[in-house]
């Protein structure tokens, strides 16, 4: 059996892109934005996707964790890490600079529970530089602003990206 013969069909709800067109256009620029801010601080690309993954699950969005582990596996990512992911904090697979980002992923974008507390911003900050606390906030903000417009319209259908 194929993956295909045993699927139900999630129906877009808004075609985004042409219904919001220049706003899309905008959110392409933000994610550029965002990869350019990475790349100066040379982010690692694994964790970029990790923190891309981890968002996107938090947030349900099929979509994103679809086309993110995607990514994150055509660049050498192990299935392992991946599928440990929604349990990071129990594993001993991450690094504690990967830790903390992953923690930091997750106040941020879950904000609304507890307004990232000072312990996870100052857990991220001793592991990383302000530069690059700075990109991974822009980061997260991308990632989840993507989700929330691929969960809200269902714009995109999970399993149509290809690396």
């Amino acid at each position: 059996m194929t993956i295909t013969e045993n699927t139900t069909e999630i129906p877009v709800r808004l075609d985004f892109d042409t219904h919001a067109a220049g706003f899309s256009r905008a959110m392409s620029h933000l994610d550029k934005a965002a990869t350019k801010e990475l790349d100066r601080v040379e982010f690692d690309p694994k964790l970029r996707e990790l923190v891309r993954i981890r968002a996107s699950q938090l947030n349900g969005c099929a979509y994103c964790i679809d086309m993110h582990t995607k990514d994150a596996r055509a660049i050498g990512e192990t299935e392992q890490r991946i599928y440990a992911l929604p349990a990071w904090a129990e594993t001993p697979y991450f690094t504690e600079r990967e830790r903390a980002a992953l923690a930091f992923t997750e106040s941020v974008t879950l904000l609304a529970a507890d307004h990232v507390p000072t312990a996870a911003y100052e857990a991220v900050a001793a592991a990383f530089s302000p530069d690059e606390v700075a990109a991974l906030v822009s980061l997260i903000v991308t990632i989840n602003a993507w989700n929330a417009i691929a969960v809200s319209t269902r714009a995109w259908t999970p399993g149509s990206y290809q690396p």
